[in-house]
């Protein structure tokens, strides 16, 4: 079958690879219909997650029809449409039955590498590296579904495909900064990014009773989209203050709860930026905290601040200070989807959450180098790339 891999930094190539197999009486085998691009994967092209293989397939946001299941399966029959959790969860662990998915024991089958980087292993996800299981991705004809039964998700009659596609990681990543954020109604929330992970954020601290939504970015066309879509406010930080800004929004007080939607490689237009840069190629921190830094300093007092965007492991100048004399909260996880994927599936189907639009650039899987050469580089208005199959 023909599938995107991984051949090397900034190398992507579509290749042959072998069909993929039942292994478990527990999997099952999804043909793919649509598979979408990823900020976090752009972190694997740049090697900032140096734990790939050549020929590795890359992918994890993905939604198709059920081709074969195991005997072990009993939720999903072939001819199903299903929505595929980036994140394989076993469903009976203590972290899955206490809805924490993505921290499900059972399923990184390579624990020891993050067990030595973060002192745990989080569950397994499709197409991250090898330091997250080594699982095939999802930008390919076909899958194989570990314990399918809990990492796939049926798609309601009333909700299509490209809109469905979304439900796999965007929507429910998104959701959850928003919930566990603890966004309630009367907050004003603020969102850094405005790709598909925040403008999920933004529209779910919405539908959660946030009476002001701002979101900060630095490219006009992903604003004029979240805005267009969901009236949020915006702010270029290209050109505009964000502290000033926020402070006038919020009558001098600061948002009630910020979410960072960014991640490890954020930019920014001040010193911070040039600082950052030094450090990671001097191999002195891995990541680039910009955006963590700038919803602690700039959130009121005793509000909410919540980590979204993917970090792999040290951060320079962290502002423990402002956390603890400010009297915050601050959270961060990778996505608990199963906890949320049915609910947002019902919510899209009655129209009041809308995804597809995100969806700016569909085109075969032939075309892979060239639709993640458009996301990465923001050419074109690319929000997203989806891969038709």
């Amino acid at each position: 079958m023909k599938a995107l891999c991984w051949e090397g930094i900034n190398d992507v190539r579509v290749q042959d690879v072998p069909d993929p197999q039942l292994l478990n009486d527990q999997d099952m085998i999804v043909k793919v219909r649509l598979s979408t691009v990823c900020g976090s994967d752009l972190h694997l092209l740049t090697g900032h997650i140096p734990f790939m293989q050549a020929g590795d397939v890359i992918g994890h946001e993905f939604m198709g029809e059920v081709a074969e299941v195991g005997p072990g399966v009993t939720r999903h029959r072939p001819g199903d449409r299903v929505v595929v959790c980036s994140f394989i969860v076993c469903g009976r662990c203590w972290y899955c039955r206490n809805e924490l998915y993505s921290l499900c024991d059972n399923t990184n089958t390579n624990p020891a590498i993050t067990q030595q980087l973060w002192g745990a292993d989080p569950g397994g996800i499709f197409g991250y590296s090898h330091a997250m299981g080594g699982f095939r991705g999802s930008h390919a004809e076909y899958v194989r579904v570990p314990f399918a039964d809990h990492t796939a998700i049926p798609i309601p009659e009333g909700v299509d495909d490209l809109s469905a596609l979304f439900a796999s990681d965007s929507v429910p990543t998104g959701w959850m900064g928003a919930d566990l954020g603890g966004v309630k109604p009367g907050d004003v929330v603020a969102v850094w990014g405005s790709g598909a992970v925040g403008q999920m954020a933004a529209r779910a601290a919405q539908l959660l009773g946030a009476e002001r939504v701002l979101v900060i970015d630095r490219f006009d066309y992903r604003l004029r989209q979240a805005a267009q879509a969901f009236g949020v406010e915006t702010i270029n930080y290209a050109g505009t203050s964000v502290g000033d800004a926020l402070l006038e929004a919020t009558g001098g007080r600061g948002p009630d709860v910020c979410i960072e939607a960014v991640g490890c490689e954020a930019h920014s237009t001040g010193p911070q930026y040039a600082y950052d840069q030094v450090k990671s190629k001097l191999k002195l921190e891995t990541d680039r905290p910009i955006a963590v830094r700038e919803a602690i300093y700039n959130c009121r007092k005793g509000g909410s601040v919540f980590v979204l965007g993917v970090f792999t492991g040290l951060v320079d100048k962290f502002p423990l200070g402002a956390l603890m004399n400010k009297g915050l909260t601050v959270r961060g996880a990778q996505q608990h989807g199963q906890r949320y994927i049915p609910m947002l599936l019902d919510r899209i189907a009655s129209g009041e959450l809308v995804t597809n639009h995100l969806a700016t650039h569909i085109m075969p899987l032939s075309e892979g180098a060239r639709g993640y050469e458009l996301f990465k580089k923001k050419e074109d208005g690319c929000v997203r790339a989806v891969f038709q199959l």
